[in-house]
């Protein structure tokens, strides 16, 4: 397949463009200003075998530009991912999530309008959109009640999507990852930034780290594992449904915690910081994922344990 990934610059971008090109697929990869970064990420043969085009969501010529592009398929991951920085800017979140998946959706509407192609598009959404009140893993059916601006913009991108969809017949696709890490991420998410302050308080000999609410339970994946979904979503997902991408099973952050310590040789304690603590905090995030393995065959392949390894193990290099 020929697959554009917008985001590709990105922390899951960087995984799902290696994944395609390690299953064959012609990749396209769409970087905002700026993202050259990525070749520290990329081997010099996966980076010369990528078309590499710039995409700015707020432009709609660059929008048109890429989503006009022949592909049979389009993986949109670009956007703001970041909690915190949504609630600092609620508005801007709309602008990258939702307003940039309708400029995206409307551009690539188009190229089904004029004869021009039909690509699938998967557009990434959030199992945060579910919001509060779980006390079972999530169904697709589900209502969506997101409790935070980041999560109300990525209801707002599906929104935008399925319309295209119903008013154009173009083969949208949501997919609602739940939690994911993997090595490389950012300190800015809970498991690399525990990873972090763990390793640190062993080589400091601390007893103790300061850490944000860990009672939340999560269903936690690979990142790759969830970028397998996304391709396997590309060849097998109906047109018009959307899909959770979860483990189905939940684990609570205090065990995260016990876990990355173990693996880590640290037997320093949790201490509540309340400056880490999010006001937001969803405490139980589980989904179903029934749904993703009857279309697709998928299941993850990475233990917990696994994950954590390669978080520190990516760390210490």
């Amino acid at each position: 397949m020929r697959v554009i990934v917008t985001g590709a610059d990105g922390f899951v971008g960087r995984f799902l463009v290696r994944h395609l090109l390690e299953t064959g697929h012609s990749v396209t990869g769409a970087l905002h200003a700026g993202a050259e970064g990525l070749r520290s990420w990329l081997t010099a043969a996966e980076w010369g075998a990528v078309r590499w085009v710039p995409l700015e969501l707020a432009d709609r010529a660059s929008v048109d530009s890429l989503a006009g592009a022949p592909s049979d398929g389009i993986v949109h991951l670009a956007g703001l991912a970041s909690n915190a920085a949504a609630r600092k800017d609620p508005g801007a979140a709309w602008d990258a999530n939702a307003g940039g998946t309708a400029r995206l959706v409307d551009a690539a509407a188009r190229t089904v309008a004029e004869g021009r192609g039909n690509p699938v598009v998967i557009v990434v959404s959030s199992g945060e959109v579910y919001g509060r009140g779980g006390t079972r893993p999530f169904l697709e059916s589900d209502p969506a009640l997101p409790h935070s601006p980041y999560a109300a913009s990525k209801v707002g991108a599906e929104v935008a999507a399925l319309e295209a969809w119903r008013r154009a017949g173009l083969r949208v696709v949501v997919a609602r990852p739940f939690t994911h890490t993997g090595p490389g991420q950012t300190t800015a998410y809970v498991v690399p930034a525990l990873a972090e302050r763990l390793t640190r308080a062993r080589e400091a000999g601390e007893r103790a780290v300061p850490t944000g609410n860990l009672d939340p339970v999560r269903d936690m994946l690979d990142v790759r594992d969830v970028v397998r979904a996304y391709v396997l979503l590309l060849e097998s997902g109906v047109a018009g449904e959307t899909y959770n991408i979860a483990r189905g099973e939940g684990v609570r952050l205090r065990d995260v915690f016990a876990r990355i310590a173990r693996l880590a040789g640290s037997d320093a304690r949790p201490e509540a910081d309340p400056a880490l603590a999010r006001s937001a905090d969803i405490p139980y995030l589980v989904g179903d994922p029934a749904k993703l393995v009857g279309a697709t065959g998928w299941s993850p392949s990475y233990s917990l344990d696994d994950t954590l390894r390669d978080v520190l193990n990516a760390q210490a290099h």
